[in-house]
């Protein structure tokens, strides 16, 4: 889509098309080509069409305010969703911020929540077309062109910036700190100048977190969605955050769950817990940690927490002798401990009349789905079983979810 293309999608003369397209029971058909065809070049049909179906794409994302904004297919992939922008919107207000750049504010997704929290948004965005929908998304005036080149002419330094710079090459989406766009030299000039928030992929390596940043890692509903970076009014370190409940595991925090925590557990190290290596035994509970909380490097203070420790060094799954509710893990009792030996498993999967098999595993080369399938499940019941290295070597932990 260009930006004339745009200008006419956004314009009057498309609204009532907009509104036949919405009644259509499949925007995609043939059918529904044929009847705006009577009233629009092919274009523009089209055009009509791809937003509608965009629209209800996006409902996932935006609730009901989808069927009013207008989306490109790469927009609608990279905005943020609802309750992350909502949450990102609220930190703001509370440290005092009344003013925010969005230096590529792409079709609006944040913005849109910096508004409704009550606050003044700059928006800036440079693909011309993109600044079109995103004008028209937010009812404020946009600023088409380079963010790295306005910053300056913006504002005097007294507002916040949010940036979240491209990740897609011609290639596709990327997740090489040098392929983001505005430039990683560009984010570290952010960190060192400006009260900011820099909205990142969720994998970059915890090397590469600026030290002068508080850095934020952030699932909603179970799934990873993003880093953030901020500096200005916010502690330094680590904290993992679960949307949409809100709930912060930050960096130096121990009590996570209803056990007293011990003094002597240090963070989380990428070379494995420090805790003595125990077999799991049936009767204990497991633990799996939220992807926030991993990626946060916080696996270790989950643990302190709920009185849990690693099932092996470096792995990700905590066990305990009893049951320690937390937001930030979803806990399993152990059934049954298997060797996680092929043959084994089959004879189990066979003993036990396996039909509906889940398969979770860590720190082994195995393929779920390829072993699902070569186990060959079949019988009336369920069951799911965890593969992970443990102090006796690989077992297969037959669980069930608390």
């Amino acid at each position: 889509m260009d930006a004339e293309q745009a200008a006419w999608l956004v314009s009057p003369a498309a609204q009532e098309w907009l509104a036949r397209a919405a009644a259509e029971t499949d925007p995609g058909s043939l059918a529904a080509a044929e009847r705006l065809r009577r009233g629009l070049s092919p274009q523009h049909a089209a055009l009509v069409l791809g937003q509608e179906a965009l629209r209800r794409r996006a409902v996932g994302k935006f609730g009901p305010r989808a069927a009013a904004l207008f989306f490109t297919a790469d927009g609608l992939e990279q905005a943020t969703r609802r309750d992350v922008a909502q949450w990102r919107a609220q930190r703001f207000r509370a440290a005092g911020v009344r003013t925010v750049i969005d230096l590529g504010c792409g079709l609006g997704a944040d913005a849109l929540a910096l508004l409704d929290a009550g606050l003044e948004v700059i928006a800036v965005e440079a693909d011309p077309a993109t600044a079109v929908l995103a004008r028209a998304n937010l009812g404020v005036e946009v600023v088409a062109g380079d963010a790295v080149a306005l910053l300056d002419e913006l504002d005097d330094g007294a507002a916040a910036v949010f940036c979240d710079p491209a990740r897609r090459t011609s290639e596709g989406r990327s997740w090489r700190v040098q392929d983001l766009s505005p430039p990683w030299s560009f984010v570290e000039h952010l960190l060192a100048t400006r009260t900011c928030c820099v909205k990142l992929g969720p994998g970059l390596p915890l090397n590469r977190v600026p030290g002068n940043a508080a850095a934020t890692w952030v699932s909603e509903s179970g799934d990873l969605v993003e880093l953030s970076l901020w500096r200005g009014a916010w502690s330094q370190g680590r904290e993992a955050v679960l949307l949409p409940s809100g709930e912060v595991l930050a960096e130096g925090e121990v009590s996570v769950g209803t056990v007293p925590p011990a003094q002597d557990v240090p963070a989380d190290q990428t070379s494995g817990a420090p805790h003595p290596a125990v077999p799991v035994k049936p009767g204990e509970v497991l633990y799996e940690p939220d992807p926030a909380v991993i990626r946060a490097g916080l696996v270790d203070r989950l643990a302190v927490g709920i009185a849990a420790r690693r099932v092996s060094p470096g792995i990700a799954y905590l066990a305990g002798a009893e049951h320690r509710p937390t937001p930030f893990a979803t806990a399993f009792e152990v059934v049954r401990v298997l060797d996680a030996g092929e043959r084994a498993l089959r004879a189990w999967v066979r003993a036990e009349r396996i039909g509906t098999l889940e398969i979770k595993k860590r720190g082994l080369e195995v393929d779920p789905a390829v072993l699902r399938r070569r186990l060959k499940p079949s019988g009336p019941n369920a069951a799911t079983i965890v593969l992970t290295p443990t102090p006796d070597g690989a077992r297969a932990l037959v669980v069930r979810r608390l």
